[in-house]
């Protein structure tokens, strides 16, 4: 019996492949338990269908992160912070608050992860961050802390 996957099943498919199985394991164990319908004709181009929508949201998705690479790459953040003696921070900066600020004086949004800093910044200075977005595409901010002047 041909069948249609409709979720990931170990070992057999994933999900939108069609294939063929035993005649009793499809009637007892994957229909029942909806991990697969038969295949018909309306049911295989329903499920070319969802492919190719999935496939034009993930090349979006793709050409908005290169896009948004570009648009950061080489930007000036600068982030204000009350200090102490020998220009040591107090607390520190850390890649939360590095997001929050690129969020604020960019207007766009970065998720946390994606930032690469090999320790929270705990003093003055400037400094260059990471933003990963996968594997091959990254861009580089540069970070200015400077003192929070006192009033």
């Amino acid at each position: 019996m041909k069948v249609v996957f409709l979720k990931d099943v170990p070992g057999r498919g994933k999900t939108g492949d069609i294939k063929e199985v035993n005649d009793g394991y499809a009637r007892n164990y994957l229909i029942p338990n909806k991990l697969a319908m038969p295949a018909s004709a309306a049911v295989k181009s329903e499920i070319a269908a969802k492919q190719a929508a999935e496939e034009r949201r993930k090349a979006k998705a793709e050409a908005e992160m290169v896009e948004l690479a570009k648009n950061l790459d080489g930007a000036k953040v600068n982030i204000k912070a009350k200090t102490g003696a020998k220009d040591k921070l107090y607390g520190q900066i850390t890649t939360t608050v590095i997001a929050a600020e690129i969020e604020k004086q960019t207007g766009k949004t970065i998720d946390k992860r994606k930032l690469e800093l090999a320790e929270p910044i705990r003093q003055l200075g400037n400094y260059e961050v990471v933003i990963r977005f996968n594997k091959d595409l990254s861009s580089k901010i540069n970070l200015a802390v400077t003192a929070e002047e006192n009033t």
